[in-house]
Order: C-alpha cells, then structure tokens, then sequence
C-alpha cells in the first residue's frame, strides 16, 4: 500500500529522485564496503570494528571506511590505526557540513570501492562470523535485488532497564546493504539532512522501484529507539521540512504525517509508545520550527 501511494504521487507530480552524491565507478575493484559513520563514543566503534575482524571473509575482498564527524578526534584515529593490523580500514575525518548523516554518508560513499555497500552504526554488532560472507552470496543468488535487509534485534547488554522493542526489518542505515547500482542511479543522500537520511533515501528508492529483500537469517544488534530530549527528532523534522522544495506538495505532506504519526502515543505508559510519541512531537516541532527559522538548524 505504501508503495503504491508513492508512486502514484510521484506520477501525478514527479521530481528528480537524486540526492546529492556522484557515486563513482568502481565497478569489480572490491566486492564488498563497509561505511561506518561516527563521531567519539569509541567504545562503541570498537564493537562493530571487533565484530568485523571476526569475520571469516577474506580481507582483499572487503573494506572498512571510518567517517568521523567534526573533523575527527585523536581517538578515532587511533582507534584505526589499531584495527587496521587486521581489518582493511580507510578513516576519513569529516572535512565539513558537521552533524548532518546524509552529507557523512555520501562521503563514505564517494571513497568506497565495492560493488555492494554494508551502512554500520556504530553501535551496532554482529555475532555471526560469517555475516558478511553470506550477504555477498545473497546478492548473488538473487540478482534482481537491490538492497538486503537483515533482521534487527535490542542489544540488552547497552540498554539500561532492558528495554528490547526493535523493529526488526526497518530500512536503516544501522545495517542495510545495497548494490552500488542503485546507489549510483539515485546518487546517495541528500546532503542537508541531520538525522534519518536513510528513511528519506529510501522514499525515492521505493518510487524508482528499487527490490529490497528480507533475510532472516542474517542478525545485528542495535540499542532499540530511545529519545532523551527534543533535539534529535526537531533535527529531524527540520530537515524533512525542507524536502518541501524538492519533493511534490501531496507527498510531502503524506511523508511527513507518517514521520509524526506516532506523537499521540506519548500519552501511553508503555515506554516503547512513549518513546515513540516522544520522537512524533519532537519531529513535528522540528517541521513547525522550519516555518520561521531560516539559517540552519544544529543538532549535538
């Protein structure tokens, strides 16, 4: 259903689905990127950098690119330099545009080398040994698809109170893998986005008809959604508001209620739909601040 009302929206209005990356042509130098964006919290990074050096694919056919915001830290580096003795690893400082994923996912983009490219959060985990090497064989066994969603779970061990809700087949940057295909036809994020630049990619990945496909088989770990304050989702919501200007009046409006829809749950006491509400009205106040804000707005 969703997929129909964004095609037939962008049908009656349609807009350039191109977001702001030239994604260049490395077609067959390395089979496999693994872009993890960043910014401190090295004892995080190191989980994701540890859960990769247990994998059983061989290192001439995968990569690591560490992007670290703000121009990066002496940690980050040396949290690099570290792994690199057994993990392929390039770290790449962010050079500006501070704070916004979308424009520190398309550098990682414009550096990596595969033919498919594995998005990390940096506090995600891998157990399997051999995720990575079965991803590749997905791909291959089925070639029509442009993108593998593997199953999420809560990472306890992170979550104070155990709080475990995951949406276990959520479209995100936290481990989502795409053909560079697809990511070079719709030219990787839009640059100006703060936070969820992998849900607005994947609005105009549905509208060119990108195939994704679920693999249950494959498992990461991730904190589940957790909103201490209104910053966060406000720079969120400010971001998606300025889609305003690319995307068609209809949809914006549809994409939009959808990102907020869940504001009305905060008056629930579960904490897995107040944690959610929590994120729908900081969104959507986010999008109402758009409206008289001018010059950019900051998250940190």
């Amino acid at each position: 259903m969703r997929e129909h009302i964004l095609k037939t929206c962008y049908r009656m209005t349609p807009f350039d689905l191109r977001g702001d990356c030239n994604v260049p042509d490395a077609a067959g130098k390395i089979t496999l990127s693994c872009i993890i964006n960043f910014y401190g919290r090295i004892n995080l990074l190191e989980g994701i950098l540890y859960s990769l050096q247990e994998q059983n694919l061989p290192n001439h056919q995968f990569e690591v690119i560490l992007v670290e915001d703000r121009g990066g830290t002496e940690a980050g580096l040396a949290a690099a330099e570290r792994f690199s003795a057994k993990l392929p690893i390039r770290y790449l400082p962010l050079d500006k545009n501070y704070g916004h994923m979308g424009y520190s996912r398309n550098v990682g983009l414009q550096h990596s080398l595969g033919e498919y490219i594995l998005f990390l959060d940096d506090d995600t985990v891998l157990l399997q040994a051999d995720f990575l090497s079965k991803l590749i064989t997905n791909f291959e066994m089925h070639p029509e698809t442009d993108a593998l969603v593997p199953r999420g779970n809560a990472s306890f061990s992170l979550i104070a109170g155990h709080y475990n809700f995951h949406d276990p087949y959520f479209m995100t940057s936290r481990c989502t893998a795409y053909r560079r295909a697809v990511l070079t036809r719709l030219s990787g994020f839009m640059s100006n986005f703060i936070g969820q630049e992998d849900v607005e990619f994947v609005v105009r990945f549905t509208i060119a008809g990108g195939k994704s496909r679920i693999v249950s088989e494959l498992n990461y770990f991730h904190p589940p959604l957790l909103v201490q304050n209104f910053r966060k989702p406000m720079a969120v919501g400010y971001s998606f508001a300025k889609l305003k200007s690319k995307y068609s009046t209809i949809l914006w409006l549809l994409v939009v209620l959808n990102c907020a829809r869940h504001a009305p749950l905060y008056l629930l006491p579960t904490r897995r739909y107040r944690e959610m509400g929590r994120f729908g009205i900081g969104f959507l106040a986010g999008v109402i601040v758009s409206l008289f804000k001018k010059s950019g707005f900051r998250y940190s």
